[in-house]
C-alpha cells in the first residue's frame, strides 16, 4: 500500500500548546481520568458567559445570516469597529477593516499576503506560536527577538534592531503579551515603530487581550505609527467578550494605504476566496463594541480575572525554587522554574510527567518559543478554590524534582 504522507510545507510547523501533550490527556480522559485543563485560555470553559446583549444580538440577526455577506464583513460591524478606533484618534474607514473567523484567520490571511519564500518575519520570545507556525507554513523564516523577564517582559528595542536584516518584511508585536502578561509601555511600543519606520517595515500589532489590563495602560500601535509605517492591527470578540466559540476577529490597516495598495488587494483576494466570516457571528461585534464593557468589572480587585491571577501568581511564587513576574495584563502567567533547583532538560517532558501525576495540563515554555527549557504557562481562568489545588499538585510534583 502507498504512504500518504503530509506536505513538506508542513515540516517544521508546531503548535504544541494542542500537542501531543494534549493528546494524550485526551487518552487519560477517555480511560475515565479527570484532567485539569489549564493550557488553553478558554475562558467558557471555566464559566465565563458570553453577555446576554451580545447572544441576543446574535439570535435577532439569525433569518438574515443565511447567505454569505461580503467577503471583507458585514458593513455595520466593519463600521463598528472603525468607528472604535477612530475613538483614539486614528482616522480609519470602513474599507480599511477586514472581518474574520477570530484573529487567527486573519493572522493567516496577512502573512500568506505579505510573506515570500526566505522571507523573515521579526517575532517576540516568548510568543503566542501561531505566528511562528504560520510565518512557516507561508515559507518564511520566524526570526525571534528576546523579552526580558528581568524588565517586566517587555521587548528589547536593541535585540530587535540587531536582528533586522534586508530580508526583514514585518515586526510582529503582541500587546498584552501572550503568554507573559506584559503590558508594553509607551515607549517601548514607540521605539519599536521607530524600528519599523526606519527599516520600512510592516508592523503587525496583535492586540486581542487590549480590554484585559489590570495595571498601566494598553496603547494600540497604530496610533504612534501615523501615516508613514503600515499597520495591520488584530483584535477580536475571544476574551474581552468571553465569545471563543463565536470566531469572531477583525482586522485594521493603517499608515501609508497607497503605498499598500497591492498588499491589501492580495489580502482581500484571500478573504474572497474564503467568501466570508462566519455571518452570525459578526453580528456580535457592533453590540459589543458598542454597549457595556463587563470586562472591566472582572479586571479589577474583586473581578475573577483579577482576583484569580493575583491568588496564582502568590502561590506559585511560594513554591521553592519557582519566580514569576507579575501578570499586566491577558489571562495567564508564565513562571520560572529555576535550573539550578529544578534542573530540566526537556520542558515538554516535565509538562507531560506533570499530566500523568497530578493530571494537570499546562503548556510547556518552549511551546511559545522561549528558547530555554525553564518557564511554562498557566491559564489562570479557574474559580480560586480550584486554582489553589492546582498550584498546590504543581509544587507537590515539583517538590519530588528538588
Amino acid at each position: 500500500m502507498p504512504r500518504y504522507e503530509q506536505a513538506k510545507r508542513l515540516t517544521g510547523v508546531r503548535y504544541d500548546v494542542r500537542g501531543a501533550n494534549m493528546v494524550e490527556a485526551q487518552r487519560l480522559e477517555a480511560l475515565g481520568e479527570r484532567i485539569l485543563k489549564l493550557n488553553i485560555g478558554n475562558v467558557a470553559a471555566f464559566g465565563f458567559k458570553t453577555p446576554e446583549t451580545i447572544v441576543r444580538s446574535v439570535v435577532a440577526h439569525l433569518p438574515e445570516s443565511e447567505g454569505y455577506s461580503d467577503a471583507k464583513g458585514v458593513y455595520s460591524a466593519r463600521t463598528a469597529v472603525a468607528n472604535y478606533y477612530q475613538e483614539f484618534g486614528l482616522d480609519v474607514d470602513v474599507d480599511q477593516v477586514w472581518l474574520g473567523n477570530g484573529v487567527s484567520e486573519l493572522i493567516s490571511m496577512a502573512l500568506q499576503a505579505i510573506v515570500n519564500p526566505g522571507d523573515e518575519i521579526l517575532i517576540p520570545a516568548p510568543d503566542y506560536p501561531l505566528w511562528t507556525g504560520m510565518v512557516t507554513l507561508t515559507g518564511g523564516d520566524a526570526v525571534h527577538y528576546l523579552c526580558d523577564e528581568s524588565n517586566d517582559w517587555n521587548p528589547d528595542p536593541a535585540d530587535i534592531a540587531s536582528k533586522i536584516t534586508d530580508k526583514t518584511r514585518a515586526i510582529v508585536l503582541i500587546n498584552p503579551n501572550n503568554p507573559t502578561g506584559a503590558v508594553y509601555p509607551r515607549d517601548v511600543v514607540q521605539k519599536v515603530v521607530a524600528l519599523a519606520r526606519a527599516h520600512h517595515l510592516v508592523l503587525l500589532a496583535d492586540e486581542i487581550y487590549e480590554k484585559v489590563i489590570y495595571e498601566g495602560t494598553h496603547t494600540h500601535a497604530a496610533t504612534l505609527a501615523g501615516d508613514d509605517v503600515l499597520c495591520l492591527t488584530f483584535s477580536g470578540l475571544s476574551k474581552a467578550y468571553r465569545a471563543c466559540g463565536y470566531r469572531a476577529g477583525w482586522m485594521v490597516a493603517t499608515g501609508p494605504l497607497g503605498q499598500a495598495a497591492n498588499l491589501l488587494e492580495g489580502i482581500t483576494l484571500l478573504a474572497n476566496m474564503r467568501m466570508c466570516a462566519n455571518v452570525p457571528a459578526q453580528h456580535a461585534i457592533q453590540t459589543a463594541l458598542g454597549g457595556h464593557q463587563s470586562v472591566d468589572a472582572l479586571c479589577v480587585p474583586g473581578g475573577r480575572f483579577y482576583d484569580q491571577l493575583t491568588l496564582a501568581h502568590r502561590l506559585l511564587s511560594d513554591i521553592p525554587g519557582v519566580s514569576c513576574v507579575p501578570a499586566r495584563g491577558s489571562l495567564y502567567l508564565f513562571p520560572r522554574l529555576d535550573p539550578d533547583v529544578y534542573p530540566i532538560e526537556d520542558d515538554e517532558a516535565w509538562a507531560l510527567d506533570l499530566l500523568r501525576q497530578q493530571k494537570i495540563l499546562v503548556s510547556h515554555g518552549r511551546s511559545f518559543n522561549w528558547p530555554w527549557p525553564d518557564h511554562f504557562r498557566l491559564v489562570a481562568l479557574p474559580e480560586e478554590d480550584v486554582l489553589a489545588t492546582a498550584v498546590r499538585r504543581i509544587g507537590d510534583f515539583l517538590a519530588t524534582l528538588r
